[in-house]
């Protein structure tokens, strides 16, 4: 899927159907979590008030191509995953109350609180880490591939992932993640 912008005027910038929203693309887990480190500093020890996903009105579920939001009280984080390993994190820039228009399709979207069980698990519970997780590969050309954004919770894990060109959630205990294919590179 490649990036369509929109431009309604000099100032106002609409991506991904979500006016305001203007995400910065990475690939590498070290420099994705050297510029997030001290704003997800400030939120550990502050609990998750909700996630927003952005709902297909018309297909009753998930669209999983837009941002997933966690509120941690006066902050959202905004993360998108795209292509074969590209995130972006951003923060406060979705309102969720404007309408959202994905490309001018007539998808009827609008945002949905905690209707994963993931995020329901979470809910309520105190962020205590911040992690990039990595895929490791035998590649010589990729022997790293910038996998998810992982939360760890008082007794809670929450992975926002790429699940190809589009993002997915886990809940998926660390002791069920596979040993020599993965590693952790820490923000907060």
């Amino acid at each position: 899927m490649g990036t369509i912008i929109v431009f309604c005027s000099p100032e106002a910038v609409i991506l991904l159907g979500i006016e305001g929203y203007d995400p910065e693309w990475q690939h590498d887990a070290v420099a994705l979590a050297a510029v997030h480190r001290a704003r997800f500093s400030r939120l550990i020890g502050k609990k998750m008030v909700s996630g927003w996903l952005m709902w297909d009105l018309a297909a009753r579920g998930w669209f999983a191509d837009g941002p997933v939001i966690l509120g941690f009280g006066e902050t959202n984080v905004e993360i998108t995953h795209r292509k074969f390993d590209e995130c972006s994190i951003s923060w406060d820039q979705v309102d969720m109350s404007a309408p959202v228009d994905w490309y001018g399709t007539g998808i009827e979207l609008d945002w949905r609180a905690d209707p994963h069980p993931a995020l329901r698990k979470v809910r309520g519970k105190a962020l205590r880490e911040v992690n990039i997780i990595e895929r490791t590969t035998n590649a010589e050309w990729r022997p790293r591939i910038l996998h998810a954004v992982e939360f760890l919770f008082d007794r809670g894990r929450l992975a926002i992932y790429n699940a190809m060109d589009e993002n997915g959630i886990a809940d998926i205990p660390e002791r069920d993640l596979p040993i020599n294919s993965w590693r952790r590179v820490h923000i907060a």
